[in-house]
C-alpha cells in the first residue's frame, strides 16, 4: 500500500502548497489564471490561428452540402459569411472572459454551473474533443496517403493484410498511424508556444490552397459550371435551405465557441483577442470555402462526370498520368492539407481535451498529459468505423451542437446579463460551501434547468432528423437548433436568477481586468503587496487603462 501511495505521489503534477483535498480537485498550474509572462498571444497570433484553422478539409467542403441542397454558389457563399460572422461574435463573447480574467473554459464555467456542477459540461466537451481528434486524425491520414502516392505510386497498390471485418485496409491504417505518430511531438509544447505552429500553417497552407486553386482553373480553362448554375429551390424551401446552411456553419463552430477561453486567456490584452477574431473568422472561412467551390467546379470540366467535392479525391485524380513535376506539386499541396489537419486537430481537439481532462483530474493531469491521453484514445477508438458510416455519424455530431449551445447560452447569460462582467477569481477555486459560486451541493440548479430547457426545445426536432414522425413545427425549430438552444437557455437562466437570486449579481457593468501574478487559493493564505507587488485579498488592480477596484 505504501508503494502505491508513493507512485501516486510521484504522478502528481505541481500545485500550490497548503491546499485541501477538495481544492486539489479544482486547481493545478494549468488551471490557474495565466500569469503575465505566459500571455504571449498578440493580435497577429490570433489572426494566424484562425487563418490556420479555416484551412482544413471540412471548411473546404462546407459549401458542397449547401449547393447539393439547391442553393446557387453565391447563395451558399453568403450563408458562409453570415454563419461564420455570427459564430465569430459568440467566440468573442466567450473568449473575452478568458482574455480579461486569464482563465480557461473549465474554470469559467464554474461561475455559472457551480464548482462541482461544472464537471458535466467539461466532460461533455472532453468526450466530443476525443472523438473528433480520432476522426480528424483519420482524415489527416488520407492526406498522408496522397503524399506517399505522389512519391511512390506503388503505395496505391499496397497489399492488404487486415481482415475486411476490421473496416480498414493496411494502407489506410498505415497512413493514419503515420499522421498520428507525427502529431505527437506537437502535443508536447505549451499553449503559449504552440502559436508558432499556427503561424507556420497560416503561411504554408494558404500558399498550397491557392496553388491548387490556380492549377485547377488552368486545367479547366475557366471557373467551371457551378458558377453558372442557378439555385434549384424557391420560396419557403429556399428560405429554409438558407437558414439550415447558416446553422450548419454555426454547428461546426459549436465546440470552438465554448473553447475560446482556453486560448484567449493567453492574450496580451483583451483587445488582442477581439477584433482579430471577429474579422478573421468570417474572412478566413469564406475564402477557404470559395476556393473549395471553384476547385470542385473545375473538376467536372477536367475529368467530366459529377463534381468532385473532396480535395483529396481530386488530388488523387490529378495523380493519374501525372509527370514527376506534377507529382511534386501534388505532394506539396497534400502536405499543406496535412499541416492544416494537424493544426485544426490541435486547436479544436487536443487542447480542448487536454484542458478538460486537467479539470476533471487536476491532481494528476495537466494539459500535456491530457493531450497525449486524447491521442491514445483517438488511436484506440478505431475512427475509421465512424467515418465509414459518415451520414449517420455526421447527423449525430451535428445534433450534439444543441448540447454545446445550451452550455454557451448559460455562460453568456451569467457573465453578461447576471454578473455584469465581474468574477471573483479566487472564489472560482474555492470548494467551501458558502463560496460565491458553490451553489447547492456544488451545483447551480438555475444553470442546469436552463441547460435542460435549451436541449428540450430541440430534442423533438432531432428525433425527426433520425427518421421519427414529429410535428412540422418541431422540425422548423430544429432547423435553427443552435440559436434556439442558445436563446432558450439564456432566457431561462436569466429568468430563474431574477426570481431566485444568486450571490454576486451585478447591477451595473463591472468588468475587472485582474492581474493575478501571485494569486493564492489556499484557505487562510493571503498574498501581501510586498509579495506580489500587485494583488492582495482586499484589492484587485485593474490593468491597462482601468482604475483600481475595491472588493
Amino acid at each position: 500500500m505504501s508503494r502505491i501511495k508513493y507512485l501516486l505521489h510521484k504522478l502528481e503534477v505541481s500545485h500550490e502548497p497548503g491546499l485541501t483535498n477538495a481544492q486539489l480537485m479544482l486547481t493545478n498550474h494549468d488551471l490557474r489564471p495565466v500569469e503575465r509572462e505566459r500571455r504571449q498571444w498578440r493580435w497577429i497570433n490570433f489572426i494566424a490561428f484562425w487563418i490556420a484553422d479555416s484551412l482544413n478539409i471540412n471548411t473546404w467542403m462546407i459549401s458542397s452540402s449547401m449547393i447539393v441542397d439547391g442553393l446557387s454558389w453565391w447563395q451558399a457563399w453568403i450563408c458562409v459569411w453570415v454563419g461564420y460572422f455570427l459564430a465569430a461574435v459568440l467566440v468573442c463573447m466567450t473568449g473575452r472572459i478568458g482574455a480579461v480574467y486569464h482563465i480557461s473554459f473549465p474554470v469559467t464555467v464554474r461561475a455559472s454551473f457551480g464548482i462541482w456542477g461544472s464537471f458535466w459540461p467539461v466532460l461533455n466537451r472532453a468526450a466530443m474533443a476525443v472523438i473528433w481528434y480520432g476522426v480528424q486524425g483519420y482524415i489527416g491520414g488520407e492526406c498522408v496517403t496522397v503524399m506517399i502516392e505522389a512519391i511512390w505510386p506503388s503505395y496505391k497498390n499496397l497489399p492488404n493484410h487486415i481482415p475486411a471485418s476490421s473496416g480498414v485496409t493496411t494502407k489506410n491504417f498505415l497512413s493514419f498511424f503515420l499522421f498520428w505518430l507525427c502529431s505527437l511531438p506537437a502535443l508536447w509544447f505549451p499553449i503559449h508556444k504552440i502559436r508558432h505552429l499556427f503561424t507556420v500553417k497560416a503561411i504554408y497552407s494558404p500558399i498550397a490552397a491557392i496553388t491548387f486553386f490556380a492549377w485547377a482553373i488552368s486545367r479547366a480553362h475557366g471557373l467551371g459550371p457551378i458558377v453558372k448554375q442557378p439555385n434549384t429551390v424557391y420560396g419557403t424551401t429556399l428560405a429554409w435551405a438558407i437558414v439550415k446552411s447558416i446553422m450548419s456553419c454555426m454547428g461546426n463552430f459549436a465546440t470552438l465557441i465554448v473553447n475560446d477561453p482556453d486560448f484567449s486567456r493567453f492574450a496580451r490584452t483583451p483587445k488582442d483577442a477581439l477584433w482579430s477574431q471577429l474579422l478573421t473568422i468570417p474572412l478566413g472561412f469564406a475564402i477557404t470555402s470559395f476556393i473549395g467551390i471553384i476547385v470542385s467546379s473545375s473538376s467536372s470540366v477536367i475529368f467530366g462526370g459529377d463534381t468532385v467535392w473532396s480535395p483529396l479525391t481530386l488530388l488523387g485524380k490529378f495523380l493519374e498520368g501525372a509527370s514527376s513535376a506534377e507529382r511534386f506539386g501534388i505532394f506539396i499541396i497534400a502536405l499543406g492539407f496535412s499541416l492544416a489537419q494537424l493544426g485544426t486537430n490541435i486547436a479544436a481537439n487536443s487542447v480542448s481535451a487536454g484542458t478538460d481532462m486537467t479539470a476533471l483530474l487536476p491532481r494528476y493531469l495537466n494539459i500535456r498529459r491530457g493531450g497525449y491521453i486524447c491521442a491514445a484514445i483517438g488511436l484506440a477508438m478505431c475512427p475509421w468505423n465512424l467515418v465509414a458510416s459518415s451520414n449517420q455519424f455526421t447527423t449525430y455530431l451535428s445534433a450534439y451542437s444543441i448540447f454545446l449551445s445550451s452550455i454557451a447560452g448559460v455562460m453568456i447569460s451569467d457573465y453578461y446579463l447576471i454578473r455584469k462582467g465581474y468574477l471573483d477569481v479566487r472564489e472560482l477555486y474555492s470548494a467551501r460551501h458558502h463560496g460565491v459560486y458553490y451553489g447547492r451541493y456544488g451545483f447551480s440548479w438555475h444553470a442546469y434547468a436552463a441547460y435542460i430547457s435549451g436541449i428540450l426545445i430541440n430534442i423533438v426536432g432531432f428525433a425527426g432528423e433520425v427518421g421519427r414522425n414529429v410535428p412540422v413545427g418541431a422540425k422548423y425549430i430544429y432547423n435553427i437548433n443552435y440559436f434556439s438552444g442558445l436563446i432558450v437557455s439564456m432566457a431561462v437562466y436569466w429568468t430563474l436568477v431574477q426570481i431566485f437570486p444568486i450571490p454576486s449579481m451585478g447591477d451595473k457593468w463591472n468588468e475587472v481586468n485582474v492581474d493575478v501574478e501571485h494569486l493564492s487559493v489556499a484557505y487562510g493564505q493571503e498574498v501581501s503587496d510586498e509579495e506580489s507587488g500587485e494583488l492582495d485579498r482586499g484589492e484587485i488592480h485593474k490593468t491597462d487603462d482601468n482604475e483600481a477596484f475595491k472588493l
